[in-house]
């Protein structure tokens, strides 16, 4: 008599499948991981097949295990569909998403309602963070960071960057050329653990003039974020990148009041872990914001200048 798996050992081994680990699984399906291994050495004793192979603390599917997991993963998304559409927000996805603190306080949170919108409601939970970010232990599903830091995760370079003098409108009228002699400056650091940001010593140098002691005076704020709201606010002209900028240059609350720009050093990449990437709203998270990020960095307001 044909005893067929149990509905929970296959769920065990789709997820430790899909993610990769055991205590991914676990963590998805809220057991122990030794539950897991559990319910999959059950599965492999009815189905009479090996499914992996336990190399140190990684599973590797065996041949039984790859023919079998797509046609596995599909039943699960039909059941997940139907589940959908009968419980309604009960059976909502769920999304970890980190990103540098200077876009999580504003940036993306103010875009995140477009996503929705598009793509129905989901449970997302966004993280503030500094490189490096601990992904299987916080079971990150996908990553923004600024240069490419995860080289033991599928990593894509996304778009290069530029930081553009802005300032308020009311601080413009007073620049008669791109010199800004006299204008109060604001000052990004990053810190000693951060990536070097463009400073404007090296603006003064690049655009020919002698940056002299203004390139050193004026406001400093450590954060991206920070010295955009003081700009904003009209305490003085702050080199921005143009992911953060744009919006504002768009709807006038900042101008461009010199021409010269700066290419950032790195470019911003996405890392998006093997366990995560099979996901559809993991997908279409990263096509949503790979095109925002597209969007705000091709933005024609940066192109127009206040003089």
């Amino acid at each position: 008599m044909l005893v067929l798996p149990s509905l929970r050992g296959l769920q065990a081994f789709e997820a430790a499948a899909r993610t990769g680990s055991f205590a991914a699984a676990a963590e998805e399906l809220s057991v122990s991981a030794a539950a897991v291994s559990q319910l999959i050495r059950t599965v492999e004793e009815q189905m009479g097949r090996k499914l992996f192979h336990r190399v140190n603390r990684r599973v590797v599917l065996t041949e039984a295990g790859v023919e079998m997991l797509p046609r596995l993963s599909m039943a699960f998304r039909e059941i997940g569909s139907v589940a959908r559409d009968i419980g309604g927000d009960a059976f909502r996805p769920r999304l970890i998403v980190s990103v540098p603190p200077s876009m999580a306080m504003g940036w993306l949170s103010e875009r995140l309602a477009g996503f929705i919108a598009d793509h129905g409601a989901a449970d997302i939970s966004l993280r503030s963070d500094d490189d490096p970010v601990p992904f299987d232990h916080e079971l990150i599903d996908i990553r923004l960071s600024y240069g490419p830091h995860y080289r033991e995760h599928p990593t894509e370079e996304i778009v290069r960057d530029a930081v553009y003098p802005v300032c308020a409108p009311r601080l413009a009228g007073a620049i008669k050329s791109d010199s800004l002699a006299g204008l109060p400056l604001i000052h990004t650091d990053w810190g000693p653990t951060g990536a070097s940001f463009p400073s404007w010593r090296n603006w003064f140098e690049a655009a020919g003039g002698e940056p002299g002691r203004m390139a050193q005076r004026g406001l400093s704020a450590n954060s991206s974020r920070a010295a955009l709201d003081l700009a904003i606010s009209g305490l003085g002209v702050a080199l921005a990148q143009g992911i953060y900028c744009a919006q504002a240059l768009e709807d006038g609350r900042l101008v461009r009041p010199a021409a010269r720009s700066l290419a950032l050093r790195q470019p911003y990449c996405l890392t998006i872990p093997e366990r995560s990437a099979r996901r559809d709203v993991v997908g279409a998270f990263r096509e949503w914001l790979v095109g925002e990020c597209v969007r705000a960095v091709k933005s024609p307001a940066l192109d127009v200048l206040s003089i």
